[in-house]
């Protein structure tokens, strides 16, 4: 995938990255460069999540589908995107969400890394797509890396939070049996913030407040979601 796997990652998913659909998936990625597409995030992007966000710091996941696929937006968080980039209509409702659980007021920028850097695994299932194309990069073989990942924070001790947004990304919870089966962690379900269904239940989910109030119950801190 032509990315270096962040240290704290490593020993999770080098069993992964050694199986046949991890090497298909990057001599297909390569291919694709050399055949002169444009690939979002760039290289050197497309495991900003991990590397924001060891293993041993995860206290949150919010899970996304694909990269944005408009240029200069993705980098590699999920829902977010850098700063001078406006916010997308999907980030803009979770920022309206945010203000009315919460309070706070809604940022005048898109970046989430301050949330990664507290420990808000922002983990997209497909980890690149192809410039104008959402979706192109899905079944090439990022499910079985970002599976890993998901197995991986719900196998701990440490309870967690998993927010859900949407059904894909309820449905790539489905995908991991540990996830379900394990009764420590707190799984926040609602419709995604696309404006297509924020009405139909994300709005009003307090997505920020449970999460907090379940971290602080299990002894593990609290996020600042303020941006």
């Amino acid at each position: 995938m032509n990315d270096a796997i962040p240290s704290g990652w490593a020993s999770v998913l080098e069993p992964a990255l050694a199986t046949p659909e991890a090497r298909r998936l990057s001599g297909w990625l390569r291919a694709e460069e050399d055949a002169g597409r444009t690939i979002y995030p760039p290289r050197g992007c497309r495991l900003r999540a991990l590397e924001l966000t060891p293993l041993n710091a995860v206290r949150v996941v919010i899970l996304g589908q694909d990269p944005y696929h408009g240029p200069g937006q993705a980098h590699g968080l999920c829902f977010s995107v850098p700063e001078g980039v406006p916010p997308p209509p999907s980030l803009k409702n979770i920022f309206k969400e945010m203000e009315s659980d919460l309070g706070l007021a809604r940022p005048g920028h898109g970046t989430l890394e301050s949330w990664a850097r507290q420990g808000v695994l922002l983990l997209n299932n497909t980890l690149t797509v192809q410039q104008g194309q959402a979706g192109s990069h899905a079944g090439k073989g990022w499910d079985a890396i970002t599976d890993t990942c998901i197995a991986a924070v719900a196998e701990r001790n440490e309870p967690s939070v998993f927010i859900l947004w949407g059904s894909h990304a309820q449905g790539k919870a489905a995908r991991v049996p540990a996830l379900l089966e394990n009764e420590r962690h707190l799984l926040i379900r609602s419709p995604h913030p696309s404006p297509l269904s924020a009405h139909r239940g994300f709005f009003g989910s307090r997505p920020f407040s449970k999460a907090n109030a379940f971290l602080e119950a299990n002894g593990r801190g609290t996020i600042d979601w303020r941006l």
